[in-house]
């Protein structure tokens, strides 16, 4: 399931990011990286070291965390602190598929989702489109500043070469209480429907049936 998450960031706190990010160092991207996806990555992160980074994801975070599209289609269990990439011109990230645990330091966690938040608006740079490869096909994802995208992080996905400008993102990834991610989409289509009900119709016996049925089926899925 691939999800648009709009208007995480507003203008002021995406001026207040931009503006933090124009000042730090930016080190190779692929010192995070994998050793397979060591081999694709052409961009640039910032540098996870400095203070100011930390209180960057404060807001980032503290933002996306309580965005209801994430919440209800991430059922976040663990999620990890982003890193801040930049993309100049020539600069890319072929195809790949993300680690399948992350961390480190006896805090590790799984990767089911993967999030992409792009910072600058789209158009400040050409090409940079998130190529994310679905049962459906390729679909190509460059949304406005403050908006985000989530998706299943064992897709096969990719960056396009940024040929103008610079390409400016905040990534990051979840643990899902529910790890099948068929499973994760059915529970955010009943959610749904049961918020519908819910604001509709809070007293019908249909609404209690259909919140019976998402509860318990995220009890039954859920992994703690």
């Amino acid at each position: 399931m691939m999800l648009r998450i709009p208007s995480v960031l507003a203008p002021p706190e995406l001026a207040m990011v931009t503006s933090v990010l124009a000042a730090a160092r930016f080190v190779d991207g692929r010192l995070s990286a994998g050793s397979a996806a060591r081999r694709v990555k052409n961009n640039e992160e910032a540098d996870r070291s400095a203070r100011e980074i930390s209180q960057l994801d404060n807001l980032v975070m503290g933002k996306l965390v309580q965005h209801p599209v994430y919440r209800n289609g991430a059922l976040p269990l663990k999620v990890a602190a982003p890193f801040y990439a930049r993309y100049l011109p020539g600069r890319t990230y072929g195809d790949h598929v993300d680690d399948p645990v992350m961390g480190g330091d006896g805090a590790l966690y799984r990767s089911d989702i993967a999030i992409t938040l792009f910072l600058n608006d789209p158009q400040q740079y050409d090409g940079g489109e998130l190529e994310i490869r679905t049962a459906f096909g390729s679909q190509s994802v460059k949304l406005p500043a403050g908006d985000g995208v989530m998706y299943p992080a064992s897709s096969l996905h990719r960056v396009t070469p940024v040929t103008r400008g610079e390409r400016l993102v905040a990534v990051t990834w979840a643990q899902s209480l529910v790890r099948d991610p068929a499973k994760r989409e059915l529970l955010y289509e009943l959610n749904q429907a049961r918020e519908a009900l819910l604001a509709a119709a809070p007293d019908a016996p249909e609404t209690t049936r259909v919140n019976t049925a998402y509860v318990n089926l995220v009890r039954m899925w859920g992994e703690i």
